[in-house]
């Protein structure tokens, strides 16, 4: 009777048994489209034989534990390229709106420039007419709110950047705080011998998503737990606890903070990575470089024309008689520190009987000397000394394009190298119904076959107790 017992023991944990497999299968076949889902398996062992006599007799089988199928070279590797893809993709909008701004197509800066020394050409050929004259005039204010749209479109594109900091720094919060809180529900299940697979799957997304925008790392401490930080180590999430960022303005730009024990820290673009370093190198220095090169411009360009204006003659409206000393632009170099000169340039002679087209102190009707020397300015006056007006343009377009074309590629590189560690990922970690089909069907089995020995088992105890009566 003590062996039919301990039989009956046996198929009720194969019954038991099976049954959790079952479930545990149904779950993957559940979670089959779950992002991040991984594959979970039942840990079969068996129960401790028992002395029986001279031998020792099986107790069954029960599960051990539920584990998940897990890389953690793929999850690393995952990690480190969603911090590329972020920063790539951090990139990829400004430079689209930059190169919107600065394009090689027929109406851009460069035309601008281009049409204002026509005019001046153009006045080469009738130097007292007035209607020449009122179109040098007009091609220089043109010209100087073509320079003015330039930077004011830069000014938009940071402010952009700046907007989409701010507006994104809620949900990474959220995400900090949940990482927290999973590294303190993975604790205290698994401190009690539990698994907590579908935390974990969670943390791990989370992760991946945080690397994406922040570039962090992470390692497990001692009791465990993630711990995430970025890259330039300002812990970000330590055991159960979650630090906050937030966002400071400094003069007009937004720069990030972190609040670690009460504490407020400024965060250094340096010290970030993913798509919030790629906002903030487009910003503070893609965008800053390409300022300073537009006002660089400006400057060479209005400082040239004014040099060669000064020295011409033009009959004074007011004398009658001939006069020089005149600039033609705003004198830019005098505008206050911090000014910058590409949005401030403005025309600086009241009319056109002001234009010292003249060479000669005479200020003859017929004399083009200066309009010539000046319209001259676009082939032979070198910025930097290096680049012509429209060379030195051309350098700024061909900037910004480079730049644009090398992050289409690595966006493009990127995003297939993560495509393809997903993938990897996917074949090892996430389910398969193929073989989710293969396993139910040979947990449904033992589970007919657990339920089949039990039914013989009982029906021998039947027969057992018959027999005593």
């Amino acid at each position: 009777m003590g062996g039919l017992l301990t039989a009956l023991n046996a198929g009720k944990t194969s019954l038991i048994t099976n049954q959790k497999s079952i479930e545990i299968v149904g779950n993957n076949i559940a979670n089959v489209n779950t992002p991040g889902y991984s594959r979970q398996r039942a840990e079969l062992s068996q129960i401790p034989a028992v002395n029986f006599g001279d031998f020792f007799v099986g107790n069954g089988v029960t599960v051990s534990d539920v584990s998940r199928d897990y890389d953690v070279f793929i999850n690393r590797q995952l990690q480190d390229k969603s911090i590329a893809l972020g920063e790539e993709s951090g990139k990829s909008t400004p430079l689209a709106e930059l190169e919107r701004v600065f394009n090689v197509s027929g109406d851009n800066l460069a035309t601008e420039i281009d049409k204002f020394f026509d005019a001046w050409q153009q006045l080469t050929t009738n130097p007292s007419g007035r209607v020449e004259r009122d179109m040098v005039l007009q091609r220089g204010q043109l010209m100087g709110d073509a320079f003015r749209t330039s930077y004011d479109e830069l000014e938009n594109i940071r402010n952009n950047i700046n907007n989409k900091i701010v507006s994104n720094i809620d949900n990474l919060n959220e995400k900090i705080a949940e990482v927290a809180k999973l590294n303190d529900r993975i604790y205290q299940v698994e401190i009690s011998g539990q698994s907590a697979n579908a935390a974990r799957d969670q943390r791990d997304l989370l992760v991946e998503d945080l690397s994406k925008s922040l570039g962090v790392q992470t390692y497990t401490d001692n009791r465990g737990m993630l711990a995430v930080q970025l890259p330039g180590g300002t812990p970000v999430v330590q055991g159960n606890q979650a630090m906050t960022l937030s966002t400071v303005t400094s003069g007009s730009d937004v720069n990030l903070q972190i609040t670690i024990g009460g504490v407020t820290k400024d965060v250094a673009p340096r010290e970030l990575g993913g798509e919030f370093k790629g906002l903030f190198e487009i910003r503070d220095d893609f965008i800053a470089g390409l300022r300073t090169d537009l006002d660089t411009l400006a400057v060479g360009l209005t400082d040239a024309v004014n040099t060669e204006h000064v020295n011409g003659w033009y009959t004074d409206p007011a004398t009658g008689l001939p006069a020089t000393g005149q600039i033609f632009f705003d004198d830019l170099t005098a505008l206050p520190p911090g000014t910058p000169p590409s949005r401030h340039i403005n025309v600086a002679l009241p009319d056109s009987r002001y234009l010292a087209a003249a060479g000669q102190n005479t200020a003859a009707p017929g004399d083009n000397e200066n309009a010539l020397t000046i319209a001259a300015l676009e082939t032979t006056y070198l910025v930097g000394g290096t680049d012509t007006f429209e060379n030195f343009f051309a350098k700024i377009v061909s900037t910004v394009g480079i730049e644009s074309s090398r992050n289409q590629l690595a966006l493009k590189g990127a995003e297939d190298a993560t495509i393809q560690l997903h993938n990897l990922r996917d074949g090892f970690s996430g389910v398969s119904l193929e073989e989710e089909m293969i396993d139910l069907i040979q947990y449904q089995r033992g589970f007919e076959s657990s339920a089949k020995f039990l039914a013989t088992i009982d029906e021998m105890m039947n027969s057992l107790l018959q027999l005593k009566r």
